[in-house]
Order: structure tokens, then C-alpha cells, then sequence
């Protein structure tokens, strides 16, 4: 026994790992002892009394090892103790030791739990819960560990291991048990169910007594229904269908099936723990306080009703009827309390992964719904968290079956959910399940939304302003599905939704035609989409190819695979496939005709844009993608005068793309004089007119212009492919969009361009005449939308300026008019000298209006310029990305530094991405232009210098010491160090001599860091430096420059004699300046002293890896100097304290002496080698005129002896 006491420790651990180590040991050290044990032939009595006892009251000394019988004892004991978690551990370890053990029967373990869980009548409350759990624990292992129903008998002996009287007596302990405290009855009932369970497994001889002692127990005593008496029913009748239930379940179900139609009104009741039968309310049992989990009942319900698949077992009763009357009225009925909905969304979870994809719509019914959306959609409801994982678990479930997707959106968004799912609960649920869902489900859902395009109950009048709102969110859905990227994308649904937007938002349908390859043309929209509804799909179809074009996929080539962006699968533009629907639905006049006739010009134009299409997939293989940057934006500015409102419409947008594509890729490669003659051109003129790319970067600004996300992701994507083919002319266009100008030139700008729009409209409207009326009067109610803010603050201006109008005249004595009534007369107007005194503050009202007016709209003028600017950086940086290598990278280094150094604060975002370009695009690039003017890469450099001493923040100084060591990388790179050594030269004078400067110590030091080759040639100007420092700061920054370069001596390669004339030069400059800190009023402190005596310890150790003989660093670095600037140091009144000074110069004396040292005992070993050589020499007879190495004379007495 002393090897299992220590073990019943354990089993109370905190640790599941620890009970459940403890329990298998304990359990294979009883086996152990049990297998060595041989029972006696006879029962004796024990020498020890109590022993005795024990044994004649249990037995299981009889038949079982002393440890294994106490064990059994203890453990059962230990079941009432309420530490930590002892009640799991004894319970595990009772259970696999019974099962294990043949030799106890289960009346005998019955009767030792019984007994050792008998309440008292002074036990407290604690300990009385404690004994009725202990019971609880007991009466469940022995069912578990299948020693209720064992069909064996004890060895040696005829006594049966269990027969009906002991689970007759074990069923009678669990019902008194649950009787006996509301809180232990679904647990005292789940162990009889898990007793049944086994019956019904099992082959005992009295199985079928045991099942007419259950269901006498079960049914005959009470006849009140419970929760737990539903689940043993439900068991029941499940293994025992041909009984005869109907006398059972009468008078509470009338019918004999507990799961049929007509009894799950009472089985809701029932579970709703109220009574059935309300005359029989009192006898209820009260199952005491709310509990949160939900009852096991519902797992057997649940599995009765839903089908398992592939199990033999058929469901029982519907279950549509069963969900909705037994959870859906009852648990989340409108008079429900939020106790009985929280086991309602507990049971859908439970029912959620049981249900097959057909039965999923029945679980989203009209009350759950309406509870879900409302504890979903605000985060102060009571049940907000449970909502909120159901959607959790939904989402999850489509994850693990992508065909959900489909069914969980139509309940979703259905008749008993909303449209607007997602913006009503604020959640993304329904988003979040389409990016679940597969191509087939997402082609599933967009059929499904094209279907209620139309979908009108013919029995109902059509409501026109419902069905435009559903055709609206129809269009918002489809938008949505390629808006998302998570979405997997597929050709075919995509090129769907463009189909359908593109037909609806430019065309009218005017017969169906069932075989068209459009789906949208194989139903006509009854009744057809208003305007509002058609230029809702054209800003759609714009925005779709917005989000299209920056996306990227995957292109398969015959050799490669690459992502690029704007394409679909087969390498065409997303834009060319919209504007090949276009064109194929201008041809099939039979079925649709477009909303608007386009003129002849127009017409024109749009046929020469398609032929210029035509001619860029013919270019050679070196210009293709340049080509395809012409391609993408002429497409896309196409398509825009196609989708844009007369007012938006920019008809020389197009003519320039065309003007630029047709010059840059002429067809035939070479213009023709016909080609010339079309353009207008001439030899002359040919020269004046600017480059193509030009044009084209031009037409890509103008884009940027307009601001919009079609316009932006456009721009940014043709500029993209076409970076290869900028020219210094197009730099410099780009870089004029960038230059500060004032917002009174802005204002001029927009002034002009508004008096040229009115004039072309005021042209436009007179030849239109009255027909035009109504678009023009939708045209107006857009401005006036567009304008509602402005207007909102105008009417706030107006009315602060009446107030002061009214103060002017009260202050004179004069009411203002209130039009109230027409007394007034002409003897109550102003005289003269009234009008005088007033004249002056109704002048200060008008000009303090005309102020703020003019204000606001310089602050607009100057915030859109901004923005505009903004995006032109994405060009720059696009360009910087791509052409890495390009010698115009060298051109807008400064213009981007003078962005940089000139934005005031009402412009950081500006400064900001310049310098996020100039740092990370630039600054951190590790290519360098191929070939590149070094003039101008020099005076760019000369200007950040200049800048640089001048530089307002150390935020800008870092910048331009970025952007310093890249054009000085560039310049090196092609063989031009002088510029970069002069500049540099002359700012390191600056830093040290000037005491305005702004350059701090990283500014030169990184350039000596990174460039070690070129800083060596600015050596002696290092060293000359701290003579000319300002102050002692500056000169331990000076010789720190020269201690970064020191440090770097390896990499400058084969330059030995320069390195030796160098350091006497270094040793004298660092001698003077100390002593003439020792002697002078000089601000160099300690610490600067020891940061410069360290560089003299490296560069003694420099010098002696150089030097070719071991004294050589010696004279060159004269260890007098060093112990003469010792005792200086010494005496000095600054630096005597500083002992750490005057031990560092006797560290370099010593590192010298070192030196001599070590070069006069390698000469006295030379000598002492001759000295012996010649002894052996003579030795052997040899004559040695000349002094012999060891190896020669050993070679010679080999020779000798042989």
C-alpha cells in the first residue's frame, strides 16, 4: 500500500494531465497487486478487529488485495471531498478500476456508495451538497465503468456480478436522487439515461425485466413531465418502437409518437419548462435558478429529427413543423424572455452543423430571425454576444461547406431577413460568407439577383418605387461581388456583371433574345429602368473597372506564369472586353438601341480610336508594353465618353490619346505622307508639336484631374506600363504639376474654365432648344446635390451678415423692417446724416462677407491643388518603381526636395509622400542609372548641400543626406568623384567652422561610412578640420569622421605607402589639439579628449598591421610625444582629474615599446641561431665561412653518414 498513497495526491490536482497520469498509475499498480493475490479457501476471521468489520460489512477483502479493496474504499470516499478538482480525479479512477477488476459485484459497490453519502442532520449546507454529489459520482461510475450490466459471475463462486435488483436499486437511488434537489435532476436523469443506454446494448438475461422496470419507474410513479423524462422517452421509443406508448404518454400527448405534429405544442411547453397540463401546476417539479446551458434533451430531439446522412436510422416528424413550433414560437416567441432566446441561439447551434443544405432554410424562421437582427445589430443588447456568435459559427460553417454559401444568404437576405443584412446588424456576415463561397455558388447568388430584376407577384399591382429600390440594391450587390477581393474571381461571373451593368446603364432592351451569349439581353426589364437607375449602372460599370484594374491575376503564357494587373485570364483588358460588349450591342439593332444617338463626329472619332486599338497589338515585342499603356488608356477614355453625363463628357481627351497613340506607334512603323497629311502635320510642324508620350502622360494627368476612382486607377496603371518610354520632355511635365502656385492663380484657372463651360453651354442650350428641358432641369438638381454643403454654409454666412445689418441700424436707432405689417411710411425713411452714420458699419458688414467668402474659396482652391498633387506623386513613385534604373531618376531628385523644404503646414501630407519617395524609392534604391548627365547629377548635388546648411528640421536634413548619398553613389558609379568631393568639402568646412550651420555629424559621416574609396582622398582635410573647429564638440566630431575612416583601412585596398605618410600627419594634428587643450581656455571636454585618444589607440594598431618592420609604427608614431602629452594631461587644470586620459597614452607608449621590443629580441634570436649553427659546423668538421640555417647542416650530415 505504501506505493499508492502517494498517488491519491494527484488525483485532486488542478491538472487534467496530472489526475490522469496519477489515475493510470494507481490503476496499473492495483492490477499488479491484484494479479499476485490468491484468495483464501475459507473466510477467517482477522487478527485486526476493525478489519473484521470492514470485511464482513463489504466483503471485498474476500476476494481482492488489500490495496486494491482499500483503494476502492478511499476513492468512494473521496468522491464527497470538495478539494480542488479531487471529485473528477476519484470519480476517472473509480471508474477504470471497476472496469478493470472481476471480483466486486455491483450491489456490493452499490451499498459501499449509499453508505458513505448518508446525510446527517447536522451537516451544513455545503456538506450536504457535497455527500449528494459524491452519491451522484458513485452511482454514474459504476454505470460507466459497465459493471451495472455485467453478464459474469465472481471467480470461484456461482454469485453473479449484477442482476435486475441491483439496477433496479441503482435506477430507484437516481430518480430519488433528482427528487431530492432540483439542481441534480438533469444530472441524476442523464445518468439513468446513459443506464438505459446500456440495457439497450447489452445481452443480459433479464433485459427485458430491466426494460419494464425502467419504463414502470419511468412512468407509473408521476405523471408529471419534465425535460428529462422527454429525453428518456425519446430514448425509449427510439429502441423500443412496437411497445405500447399511447397508455404511457396519456393524458399529456395525444398521440402515442412523442415526436408527431399534434404533440409539439405540449413538448414546446414541456421544454420551456412550464407545465403541460395547467391543472397540474403545482406539482410541477421547479428546476430552482436559470441555467445558462442549454439542456441535453436537445441533442436527442436534434438527432431524432434530422437524419445523419448515411445512418440506417430514418428522422422522425418533420422537421420544419418541429423547429419552428418547439424553438421558433416558443423559445423566441415575442413574450420569450431573454433567458429562453439564449437557449433558442444555443439550440440553432446546435442544429446548424446537423442540417443538410436543403433543411438549412428552415432553420432561419420569421422569430429567430427578427430576435438575431436585433441583438445583432446593437452591442447594448442583452444577447448581443450570443448573436454575435451565431454569426460566428455560420460563417464557420460555410467555411467547411462552400455550398452553404448559397442557402445562408437567400434566408439572409430574404423574406424573414433584410437586403441591407450587413449595414442594419453592423456586421459583415453576409460579406464574409461570399468570400466562403465557391465560383459555382457565386454564380449561383448572381443568378439568383438577376432573377429579381422582375420578380413581381402577378396578383399585386407593381410598386414602382419598390421595385427601383430592389433594383438598386440589386446593382449595389453585383458592384459589391468584384469591389471585394477576398472573393474568388472567375471570368465568366464577372464578365456577367459587366454585361448586365453595361447593357442597362447605355442601352435600351427592346426584345429579348433567348440564345445571346448576354445574359442580360435574354429578358426585357418590365417596366424599364429609370435614368436614375441606368446612371447608377454607369458609375457602377466605372467603378467595377476601377477595382478590376488594380487587381491583379494570374496570366498564364506559354512559358510563364506573372500576375498583372487590369486583365482578365487570357491577358485582355477588363476595358477592351467592355468596350468589345459595346460594340457588338451597337451592331444588334434588332434587340437593344442605345439611350443617346451620337453624332457623326462623335461616331467618327470612336471609329478611329477602335482602329488605333487595333493597330497596338501589332507593335514589336520591344514596345509592347508601352503599348499596352496606350491601349489601356485610350480604352479606358474611350469607354469613359461612352459612360460620362454631357457635362462630364471631354471629347479632347479623346482626340489627345488618339493624337499621341497614332504618332508614337505609327502604322507600318513609319508615317506615311497620306498619315501625315490626316494629322495635320508638316515637316515644319512636325518638330513644334510635343513628344507622343507627351500627349499620352498629358491625357494621364488630365485623368488625375478629375479625381475619381475610375479616372485614378486608369492613370495610375497606363502610367505604369508606360514609364518605359519617358522622356526628359514628360519629367519635366510631370514635375510642372508639382510647382506652388498661389490660389489666386487658381481661382483665375477655375474662373477661366467655367466661363469657357458656360459659354459652350449657353451654345449648347440655344441649339438644343426646349427639348433639352428636362435634362436640364436633372442636370441642375445634381449640381444643386453636389452643392448642398456649400449652400448649407452660405445660408450660415447670410444670416450672421442680417444680424449685423440689424446691430448697425438698432445702434442708430433704427428697426429693422419685419414686413409684419404696412404701417410704415414714407416719414419713417432715413435722412441723409442717418444714412452717414451708418454708412460706415453697413460697409464693415459687407467687406467682413466678402472676405470670408473669398476665403473659403482660396482654402478649396489650395485643398484641391493639393490633392492633385498628391496624386501626380503616385506617378513619380510609380515611375521610380518601375524605372529604378532610368537617368531621369537624377531629375527629380531636387524638385522632390524642394516640395520637401518649401510645403508649409498646411501641406505635410504633401511633404510627407515626397519624402517617403526620396527615402524609401530613391534613398534605399540599389540600382544606379545606366548612363546619366553628370553635370547635372553635380549641380543637383552642389544644391543639396546648399540646402542641407540651411536645412529648418532635422527631419529634412536626414532627407537630404539620403538623397546626398545617392546622387554621390550615382556620380562615383561613372568615374566623377571630383563634384562629390567638393561638395562634400565644402560642408564638412561649414559644419566645423561656421557656428549657424544646420549639418549635424551623420551628414558627413555616412558618406565616410558608405564611401570609404573617395573619403580617403578628403583625409587631409579631415585632419585639418578640428584646427578649425569652433568649439570642442565640433572637433571630436571631426576626428570621429577621421576614426570612421581609420576604421575602414582594409577596404581601400593596395594603398599601404599612403596609409604610413598618412599617419604622422594624423598623430601630430591629435598631439596639437590636446595640448592645446592642456594650455588654452578650449571647450574640449574630457570626454571629447578620451573619444580622440581612442582613435590614436586604433590607429597605433592600424599602423602596426601596415607597417613592413615591426619599428617602423614606433618612429611613426614617437611614443615621447604620447608620454610628454601625458604629464601634460597631468598638469593639466581641466584634465589631471581624468586619470582614464593619461592611462590611455600610456597604453599607446606601452603598445610602442611593445614594438621595439619585440624587434630586439627577434635580433638577438637571429644571432643566437648563427652562434649555433657555426658550433655544429665546426663540430662536424665543416668549414662554414658564411652562417648556415639548421635545415642546410642537417641536410649535410645526412649526406656525411651516408
Amino acid at each position: 500500500m505504501s506505493t499508492t498513497l502517494s498517488l491519491f495526491w494527484h488525483l485532486s490536482s488542478a491538472s487534467k494531465k496530472e489526475r490522469l497520469d496519477a489515475s493510470v498509475k494507481l490503476v496499473s499498480a492495483l492490477e499488479h497487486f491484484q494479479s499476485q493475490f490468491v484468495p483464501k479457501d475459507s473466510p477467517e476471521t482477522s487478527e485486526d478487529e476493525e478489519d473484521g468489520e470492514a470485511a464482513t460489512s463489504d466483503g471485498l477483502d474476500a476476494l481482492n488485495a488489500q490495496d486494491v479493496s482499500y483503494s476502492i474504499r478511499r476513492l468512494i470516499r473521496g468522491l464527497a471531498s470538495p478539494r480542488e478538482s479531487s471529485r473528477l480525479g476519484f470519480a476517472v479512477a473509480l471508474t477504470e478500476l471497476l472496469s478493470r477488476v472481476d471480483t466486486v459485484t455491483c450491489s456490493q459497490i452499490t451499498r459501499i456508495i449509499l453508505e458513505s453519502s448518508q446525510t446527517q442532520g447536522s451537516m451544513t449546507g455545503q456538506e450536504e451538497r457535497d455527500v449528494y454529489f459524491a452519491r451522484l459520482f458513485g452511482l454514474t461510475a459504476v454505470i460507466q465503468s459497465g459493471l451495472l450490466l455485467r453478464d459474469s459471475t465472481l471467480p470461484s463462486s456461482s454469485t453473479a456480478a449484477s442482476d435486475l435488483d441491483s439496477y433496479t436499486q441503482l435506477l430507484n437511488e437516481l430518480l430519488a436522487l433528482g427528487e431530492k434537489k432540483s439542481w441534480l435532476r438533469e444530472s441524476a436523469w442523464w445518468s439513468i439515461a446513459l443506464a438505459v443506454t446500456a440495457l439497450t446494448a447489452s445481452e443480459v438475461s433479464w433485459k427485458d425485466r430491466g426494460v419494464d422496470a425502467t419504463i414502470s419507474a419511468i412512468y407509473s410513479e408521476a405523471k408529471t413531465w419534465t425535460p428529462e423524462k422527454v429525453a428518456l422517452t425519446v430514448k425509449l421509443q427510439a429502441a423500443y418502437p412496437a411497445r405500447d406508448w399511447k397508455k404511457q404518454l396519456a393524458p399529456t400527448f395525444k398521440n402515442p409518437d412523442l415526436l408527431s405534429t399534434g404533440n409539439l405544442a405540449t413538448l414546446a411547453r414541456i421544454l420551456k419548462e412550464s407545465d403541460a397540463d395547467e391543472d397540474q401546476e403545482a406539482d410541477v417539479p421547479k428546476s430552482g435558478s436559470w441555467k445558462p446551458q442549454v439542456h441535453f434533451v436537445w441533442d436527442m430531439l436534434l438527432d431524432q429529427v434530422l437524419s445523419k446522412g448515411a445512418g440506417p436510422r430514418a428522422p422522425k416528424g418533420s422537421f420544419p413543423e418541429f423547429f419552428r413550433i418547439v424553438v421558433d414560437e416558443s423559445l423566441f416567441a415575442s413574450t420569450s424572455s431573454p433567458e429562453r432566446k439564449y437557449w433558442g441561439f444555443q439550440v440553432f447551434q446546435k442544429a446548424l452543423p446537423r442540417v443538410t443544405a436543403d433543411d438549412l432554410p428552415m432553420l432561419f424562421t420569421k422569430n429567430f430571425m427578427r430576435s438575431w437582427i436585433n441583438h445583432l445589430s446593437n452591442s447594448d443588447r442583452y444577447l448581443h454576444k450570443a448573436a454575435r456568435q451565431v454569426a460566428a459559427d455560420i460563417q464557420s460553417a460555410v467555411k467547411g461547406n462552400p455550398r452553404l454559401g448559397f442557402s445562408l444568404i437567400l434566408q439572409l437576405t430574404g423574406v424573414n431577413g433584410s437586403r441591407q443584412f450587413d449595414k442594419l446588424t453592423k456586421t459583415k456576415t453576409v460579406e464574409a460568407i461570399l468570400t466562403s463561397m465557391d465560383e459555382e455558388g457565386i454564380q449561383s447568388y448572381i443568378d439568383y439577383l438577376l432573377e429579381q430584376v422582375d420578380e413581381t407577384p402577378a396578383s399585386e399591382p407593381a410598386d414602382i418605387h419598390a421595385l427601383n429600390t430592389r433594383r438598386a440594391w440589386i446593382i449595389e450587390q453585383l458592384a459589391a461581388l468584384i469591389r471585394n477581393g477576398a472573393i474568388p474571381k472567375s471570368d465568366a461571373w464577372i464578365q456577367t456583371i459587366l454585361d448586365w451593368l453595361t447593357v442597362h446603364g447605355l442601352f435600351i432592351v427592346s426584345k429579348k433574345s433567348e440564345k445571346s451569349a448576354i445574359l442580360a439581353l435574354r429578358s426585357v426589364p418590365t417596366p424599364a429602368f429609370s435614368e436614375e437607375l441606368r446612371k447608377n449602372c454607369r458609375d457602377r460599370l466605372l467603378g467595377c473597372l476601377a477595382e478590376l484594374t488594380v487587381q491583379t491575376t494570374l496570366v498564364k503564357d506559354d512559358s510563364k506564369t506573372a500576375k498583372v494587373a487590369a486583365v482578365a485570364s487570357d491577358g485582355k483588358f477588363w476595358v477592351s472586353r467592355v468596350l468589345s460588349t459595346v460594340e457588338a450591342l451597337e451592331k444588334d439593332t434588332k434587340h437593344v438601341r442605345p439611350l443617346s444617338e451620337e453624332d457623326k463626329e462623335d461616331a467618327e472619332l470612336r471609329q478611329k480610336a477602335r482602329q488605333i486599338l487595333a493597330r497596338l497589338h501589332d507593335v514589336p515585342e520591344d514596345q509592347r508594353e508601352a503599348a499596352k499603356g496606350a491601349e489601356l488608356l485610350l480604352s479606358s477614355t474611350l469607354l469613359h465618353q461612352y459612360c460620362a453625363d454631357e457635362d462630364d463628357a471631354d471629347p479632347d481627351a479623346l482626340e489627345s490619346c488618339i493624337d499621341g497613340a497614332s504618332r508614337m506607334f505609327p502604322a507600318g512603323g513609319k508615317k506615311s505622307k497620306k498619315a501625315r497629311k490626316s494629322m495635320g502635320e508638316d515637316k515644319g510642324k512636325e518638330k513644334a508639336l510635343p513628344a507622343p508620350i507627351d500627349v499620352l502622360v498629358d491625357a494621364v494627368i488630365g485623368f488625375l484631374e478629375k479625381g475619381t476612382a475610375y479616372m485614378r486607377a486608369v492613370a495610375n496603371q497606363s502610367f505604369a506600363l508606360l514609364s518605359g518610354a519617358v522622356q526628359e520632355s514628360t519629367a519635366d511635365l510631370i514635375l510642372s504639376q508639382l510647382e506652388r502656385r498661389a490660389p489666386e492663380e487658381l481661382m483665375a484657372d477655375e474662373d477661366e474654365d467655367e466661363d469657357v463651360d458656360m459659354d459652350d453651354d449657353e451654345a449648347q442650350d440655344s441649339a438644343a432648344g426646349a427639348e433639352d428641358g428636362d435634362d436640364s432641369a436633372s442636370s441642375s438638381s445634381e449640381v444643386s446635390d453636389d452643392d448642398d454643403e456649400d449652400e448649407d454654409a452660405d445660408e450660415e454666412a447670410d444670416l450672421e451678415l442680417r444680424r449685423k445689418i440689424e446691430e448697425a441700424l438698432r445702434v442708430n436707432g433704427i428697426s429693422a423692417a419685419t414686413g409684419d405689417s404696412d404701417s410704415e411710411s414714407e416719414e419713417d425713411l432715413m435722412d441723409d446724416d442717418q444714412m452717414l452714420a451708418i454708412d460706415e458699419q453697413l460697409a464693415a458688414a459687407f467687406r467682413a462677407r466678402a472676405n470670408e467668402k473669398g476665403s473659403r474659396k482660396d482654402t478649396d482652391a489650395q485643398r484641391e491643388a493639393t490633392h492633385f498633387k498628391n496624386r501626380v506623386l503616385d506617378l513619380i513613385d510609380t515611375f521610380v518603381k518601375k524605372q529604378s534604373t532610368s537617368p531621369l531618376i537624377v531629375r527629380l531628385v531636387l524638385p522632390l526636395v524642394e516640395l520637401v523644404v518649401a510645403t508649409g503646414p498646411d501641406e505635410k501630407q504633401l511633404a510627407d509622400k515626397a519624402t517617403g519617395i526620396l527615402r524609401n524609392r530613391i534613398g534605399k534604391s540599389k540600382d544606379v542609372p545606366s548612363s546619366v548627365s553628370t553635370e547635372d547629377a553635380s549641380k543637383a548635388l552642389e544644391e543639396l548641400h546648399i540646402l542641407a546648411r540651411k536645412a529648418s528640421t532635422p527631419d529634412v536634413l536626414t532627407t537630404l543626406n539620403q538623397c546626398s548619398i545617392y546622387l554621390s553613389r550615382v556620380l562615383l558609379h561613372h568615374d566623377t568623384p571630383e563634384p562629390v568631393l567638393k561638395a562634400y568639402r565644402e560642408s564638412l568646412a561649414d559644419f566645423v567652422s561656421r557656428k549657424a550651420s544646420r549639418l549635424n555629424p551623420p551628414f558627413v559621416g555616412d558618406f565616410v561610412k558608405r564611401y570609404p574609396q573617395a573619403a580617403w582622398t578628403l583625409r587631409d582635410d579631415l585632419v585639418k578640420a578640428p584646427s578649425t573647429a569652433l568649439n570642442g564638440f565640433r572637433q571630436a566630431q571631426a576626428f570621429n569622421f577621421v576614426n570612421t575612416l581609420v576604421n575602414q583601412l582594409h577596404a581601400l585596398g593596395d594603398r599601404k605607402p599612403e596609409i604610413l605618410a598618412f599617419m604622422p600627419t594624423l598623430r601630430q594634428a591629435i598631439a596639437d589639439t590636446l595640448s592645446s587643450a592642456c594650455d588654452s581656455e578650449s571647450s574640449l571636454t574630457p570626454a571629447h579628449a578620451k573619444e580622440i585618444l581612442k582613435l590614436a589607440l586604433v590607429s597605433v594598431r592600424q599602423t602596426k598591421r601596415f607597417a613592413s618592420s615591426v619599428g617602423e609604427a614606433s618612429t611613426l608614431w614617437e611614443p615621447s610625444t604620447w608620454s610628454d602629452l601625458s604629464s601634460k594631461l597631468a598638469s593639466s587644470e581641466r584634465f589631471k582629474t581624468a586619470v582614464g586620459l593619461q592611462a590611455m597614452c600610456k597604453q599607446i607608449v606601452q603598445l610602442l615599446q611593445e614594438s621595439t621590443t619585440t624587434a630586439k629580441a627577434s635580433g638577438k634570436e637571429k644571432a643566437s641561431a648563427k652562434r649555433k649553427a657555426e658550433e655544429v659546423a665546426a663540430e662536424d668538421g665543416a668549414v662554414a665561412a658564411a652562417p648556415v640555417s639548421r635545415a642546410k647542416h642537417k641536410k649535410a650530415r645526412k649526406e656525411k653518414s651516408g
